[in-house]
C-alpha cells in the first residue's frame, strides 16, 4: 500500500499538479516520504473515512424528505443531472442496488430542497433524491434569482465565543461533563470564536464537515447577530460569517496543517477598499518555509500528498463561503478541488489555491471598504467573517 502511494505521489509531482507551489515562484524541492509520514497520512485519511461512515445516536435535525413535497411544491432551482455513470433519482437516501431508482442521466430536474449531501428533486411526477455531486453546478439556475438565495449559499446568523470547554456534539444529547463521551465531533477550547447557522430546539447548530453539529448555548458567550443583509446592525456585527472545522489528529503532518491554517488567516485578515481586488495566492503565497509554512497534507485531484502550505486551501475555501453571501463581491476566479471537493465543506463549496489555475480572486464592488478577519484557536474551528470597515 505504501509503495503504491509513493508511486502515485511521484507521478503527481512529475505531472506538475502540486497544489500549493506557485508555478512562477515556488522553490523546486524533491519531496521524499518516510514510512512514518505515509503512515500519518494514511491515518488521517482513515479518520476522515470513519467520520463519513459515523453512526450517530440521539435526536438530530431532520432535513425535509421527499414526502414533504408534491407536484405543486415550488421549485427553488433547476439543474441537469450528470450523464456519467448512469446517474439516477433514488427513492431512498442511499445508493444500494436494491433501492428503487429512476434513470435520469442528462435530464433536467426541479430542485426542491438542498441538503448537506442530498437534493430533493422532481422530474415529471417522480420525486426523489439525487446526490449533490450528481448535478452539474454550472447548469443550476435559481427560479427567482432576486429573492432566492444563490445555490450553495448558507447564511450563518450569529457569531459567538466559547465560554468554557465547548462540545460540538453529534446529536442533541446533553454533555456528560467535560470529558469526551464519544458523542462529540470536536471539543473546542475556551475563547474560540465560531459562527452559528441557526438555533434549533434550544441548541446552536453548526456545520461540521458534511454533518450537523450541536452546541449547548450555555457553553457560549458574546453572542452577536450577523446582519441579515450587507447593512450592518451595529459596528461590531459582521455582514457575513462562516465556520469550517478541521481534524485534531495528533500527527506531525496534521499539526503542521493546523499551524498553516493560522498562518494563512494572518495573511488574509485585511481591509479591502472599493474596487480593490484580492488575490489569495499573492497574499498568502508563496507557500514556502520563509513565509512561515510547514509541510502538511495537500489535496490534489482527490489525492493527498505533502506540500508546504497544506491547509491554506481551507482558509481560502472558508473565505469563499463568506464571500458568496454578499451580492456585491465579484468572484473573478475560483476552482474547487477535484473529485467531490474538500470534505470539510459541503459538496463543491471549496476554493483551492496554490498555482495560477488554483486560486481565489475576487473584487470588492461595494462603495465602502470591507474588513476580512480570519481566526483559528488551534482546536478544530476556523471562523471567517467580513465587516463593513470604519476608520
Amino acid at each position: 500500500m505504501k509503495r503504491f502511494l509513493c508511486l502515485i505521489l511521484s507521478l503527481s509531482l512529475l505531472m506538475g499538479t502540486v497544489c500549493f507551489a506557485l508555478a512562477e515562484e515556488a522553490e523546486e524541492e524533491d519531496v521524499e516520504f518516510s514510512d512514518e509520514e505515509l503512515a500519518e497520512m494514511e491515518e488521517e485519511e482513515r479518520e476522515a473515512e470513519e467520520d463519513e461512515a459515523a453512526v450517530v445516536s440521539g435526536e438530530v435535525y431532520e432535513e425535509p424528505t421527499k414526502e414533504d413535497f408534491d407536484e405543486n411544491s415550488p421549485t427553488l432551482y433547476t439543474g441537469v443531472i450528470r450523464r456519467d455513470f448512469g446517474k439516477v433519482i433514488w427513492m431512498e437516501k442511499n445508493t444500494d442496488k436494491s433501492t428503487k431508482s429512476v434513470p435520469a442521466a442528462g435530464k433536467k430536474v426541479d430542485i426542491l430542497f438542498v441538503g448537506l449531501r442530498w437534493l430533493v428533486v422532481r422530474m415529471g411526477s417522480t420525486i426523489g433524491y439525487v446526490k449533490r455531486e450528481y448535478i452539474h453546478k454550472t447548469d443550476i439556475q435559481a427560479v427567482d434569482p432576486v429573492n432566492e438565495t444563490p445555490f450553495n449559499v448558507q447564511k450563518h446568523t450569529y457569531i459567538a465565543k466559547t465560554a468554557t470547554t465547548c462540545h460540538v456534539r453529534k446529536s442533541m444529547v446533553p454533555s456528560k461533563g467535560k470529558k469526551d463521551d464519544g458523542n462529540n465531533w470536536v471539543i473546542l477550547k475556551p475563547g474560540t470564536e465560531l459562527s452559528i447557522w441557526k438555533f434549533y430546539k434550544g441548541w446552536a447548530m453548526v456545520n461540521y464537515m458534511r454533518e450537523y453539529g450541536y452546541i449547548d448555548p450555555n457553553e457560549l458567550c458574546d453572542l452577536i447577530p450577523v446582519a441579515p443583509t450587507d447593512e450592518e446592525l451595529y459596528p461590531d456585527s459582521p455582514i457575513a460569517a462562516y465556520t469550517s472545522y478541521y481534524k485534531m489528529t495528533q500527527t506531525e503532518t496534521n499539526q503542521n496543517r493546523i499551524h498553516n491554517i493560522k498562518t494563512g488567516c494572518g495573511y488574509i485578515s485585511r481591509v479591502l477598499q472599493p474596487g480593490e481586488q484580492f488575490n489569495a495566492n499573492k497574499i498568502m503565497g508563496p507557500y514556502r518555509p520563509s513565509k512561515g509554512y510547514k509541510q502538511a497534507g495537500v489535496l490534489t485531484e482527490g489525492r493527498t500528498k505533502l506540500g508546504y502550505g497544506g491547509g491554506t486551501c481551507q482558509v481560502s475555501s472558508t473565505l469563499y463561503n463568506v464571500l458568496i453571501q454578499l451580492p456585491h463581491i465579484e468572484i473573478n476566479h475560483r476552482r474547487p478541488h477535484g473529485g467531490n471537493g474538500a470534505s470539510y465543506l459541503p459538496i463543491h463549496c471549496d476554493a483551492a489555491v496554490g498555482n495560477p489555475e488554483l486560486n481565489l480572486i475576487f473584487t470588492n464592488r461595494y462603495d465602502f471598504p470591507i474588513r476580512i478577519q480570519g481566526t483559528s484557536n488551534d482546536d478544530g474551528a476556523l471562523l471567517m467573517r467580513i465587516y463593513r470597515y470604519h476608520e
